[in-house]
């Protein structure tokens, strides 16, 4: 019977061709199996796997040689420490959406109940983040995707969020005509022919959650557009968005006539999130 040592070792080569971190994702692959924690692979290196756990062991091997992404395999995916249920019907949760979270948490006061809509939510994570650091706020969110919304709830069923209310709509169409405080959206804005979509993980999430026309700035200018009749005067729109796309993000909120317009950079050093405020009556 193989051991825990033995099948890291053999699968780590194996994925090494089709893996940038295949170490890890052997090991995480093979706490899928165990219903371990990583450490124990570390504290028990001689133990024997019974022959079910290693077929299921190099099933999983499989999926990702073929290039499946590790959150897909395993279900979950860690976002502002706290693990979400994933699904092809959802983008993978990334550290770059933290930014999203870090400058709406300065514009949520603790303790006042301001209005948030969270625009294409799909996992849920940035409704769900923001409804457990401020539990006053009164939330939103909204997905195209009834798989997605599903998912979504289920997300904050398992964190026993209960202040978000979920609209099945495109962008704005479905959600009550109330003026928000903040309104935030992790868009789609690659550009249908852009070539990462057939690299690494993104070839396997779902290409209405990525692609936005051929610039991929459609859903973006129908968001800043139409968020003014949402937003309260005062109110902030949000905008995650590509590394090259601050310049235009930012001219097209200008165009709208949003006002104090900036772009923040991610962890590293990445235009992400352009945002600016709305004063209009």
């Amino acid at each position: 019977m193989p051991c825990i040592k033995s099948l890291l070792k053999e699968s780590t080569s194996l994925l090494e061709i089709s893996s940038d971190s295949a170490s890890l994702d052997a090991e995480i692959l093979l706490c899928q199996i165990l219903k371990k924690e990583r450490s124990f692979l570390r504290a028990w290196p001689d133990l024997e796997l019974q022959s079910k756990q290693t077929n299921q062991f190099w099933s999983l091997i499989k999926k990702r040689q073929q290039g499946t992404p590790i959150a897909y395999i395993t279900g979950n995916k860690e976002f502002w420490s706290r693990d979400f249920h994933v699904s092809p019907d959802v983008l993978i949760p990334r550290p770059d959406t933290e930014l999203i979270i870090e400058l709406s948490l300065k514009l949520i006061p603790d303790n006042k109940s301001i209005k948030v809509i969270d625009l294409g939510t799909g996992s849920g994570i940035i409704a769900i983040t923001l409804a457990a650091e401020r539990l006053k706020a009164d939330i939103s969110a909204t997905d195209l995707c009834l798989a997605a919304l599903s998912i979504a709830k289920l997300n904050a069923r398992k964190h026993d969020i209960n202040n978000i209310k979920f609209y099945q709509s495109n962008w704005f169409a479905n959600v009550p005509p109330i003026k928000f405080n903040l309104i935030i959206t992790n868009p789609p804005y690659i550009a249908e022919d852009d070539v990462h979509l057939t690299q690494g993980d993104i070839r396997f999430e779902p290409r209405s959650a990525l692609c936005s026309g051929k610039q991929g700035l459609n859903d973006i200018i129908i968001i800043a557009d139409t968020a003014r009749n949402f937003l309260e005067p005062g109110g902030h729109l949000l905008i995650e968005h590509g590394y090259d796309q601050q310049h235009i993000v930012q001219s097209i909120l200008k165009d709208y006539h949003y006002d104090f317009v900036q772009t923040a950079t991610d962890l590293s050093g990445q235009p992400r999130v352009t945002y600016g405020q709305w004063n209009k009556l």
